[in-house]
């Protein structure tokens, strides 16, 4: 093929098909000429691609092919309608899928936790295996009550909110090879069962709590759901079951962890304000952790009420306008 002769022959119509793409209305002509249009260009770059694929011109009709399919097709407008479906079907109904993955590790590292925290609160010298006496009397006298107004209160949310998605981001994510998570979950449950029984064992049990309770329910649940969700991801490579490729298990569950990922971080922004408004607030421990307890138990009926009704009426967390994976072929 002679490319400069092919470009001489054909750039009038690339040039006439780019004016077109640009333009806001069209008349009937004009419209059927750029679907002419576009159609020759799409075949004109699948002629170069195939017998000379010179870079600059391939790139430079992908780009003009397509401008044209987007003239032709039109951008995806913006729909409250598909937010609303998010929060109130797609992402519950995702969540509540994976509820004996998530409810499974929050147990397990609910126990080792309180475990810890127990072993440490009856044997107080083990915490000097981690710190050293003057940390300890620091987390006791002061260190532990004073981190959540070190910072002022809108700074604080959005240190936590960022730190925790963060946190279960990485718990997500490396739930596919398994040993991450593992690894991560036992480090927080390690930190947290260390600096309970330190606070139990030196009579400041009611203050650990205290404090820990009005956003810490609402937290640990979202970080527990990430990672029951990657252990999920990674669980459905290992076993897809007999009606699916791997690569399809993968894919599918794969797309759901991200509409949960989408979900958490929501979720954290809650107990983010939690965390920085309500934990230092000037109110009886008792309101504050009956705030947090009730923010959590709304969170839970959320999930099991409207994940359960959208399961039960069968719906799919496919994101509107995409082609479920079940309606393509297996490869």
């Amino acid at each position: 093929m002679d490319l400069d002769a092919y470009v001489a022959e054909h750039g009038g119509e690339w040039r006439r098909l780019e004016d077109l793409s640009r333009r806001r209305r069209l008349s009937a002509a004009e419209a059927d000429e750029l679907v002419a249009l576009y159609q020759r260009a799409a075949t004109h770059l699948s002629l170069i691609r195939s017998r000379s694929p010179d870079p600059i011109l391939v790139a430079r009709l992908s780009r003009l092919v397509l401008s044209a399919r987007n003239a032709l097709t039109g951008a995806p407008a913006f729909s409250w309608a598909v937010v609303g479906r998010f929060f109130t079907r797609t992402f519950p109904l995702a969540v509540y899928r994976a509820w004996p993955w998530w409810c499974g590790t929050a147990t397990v590292f609910s126990i080792l936790t309180f475990g810890l925290m127990g072993y440490i609160a009856a044997n107080p010298e083990v915490a000097g295996y981690f710190l050293s006496d003057a940390d300890i009397n620091a987390v006791v006298n002061s260190d532990f009550e004073g981190y959540y107004s070190e910072y002022m209160p809108q700074n604080s949310f959005l240190r936590v909110w960022t730190h925790n998605a963060l946190l279960t981001g990485e718990v997500l994510a490396s739930g596919v090879v398994f040993l991450p998570v593992v690894y991560l979950l036992f480090l927080n449950a390690l930190n947290t069962g260390l600096l309970g029984g330190i606070m139990i064992a030196y009579g400041r049990g009611d203050v650990f709590f205290g404090l820990i309770i009005p956003h810490g329910l609402l937290e640990l649940t979202a970080v527990f759901i990430g990672a029951g969700v990657g252990l999920r991801i990674g669980w459905s490579w290992v076993a897809p079951g007999p009606l699916r490729t791997r690569g399809r298990a993968l894919a599918e569950t794969a797309l759901e962890g991200v509409l949960v990922a989408l979900g958490l971080v929501g979720v954290l922004f809650v107990s983010g304000l939690l965390e920085g408004f309500v934990t230092p607030a000037p109110l009886p421990m008792i309101v504050k952790d009956f705030i947090g307890f009730v923010v959590w138990v709304a969170f839970l009926v959320y999930v099991f009420v409207l994940g359960r009704q959208a399961h039960v009426e069968g719906e799919s967390t496919a994101v509107e306008g995409e082609i479920p994976m079940a309606a393509l072929p297996a490869v």
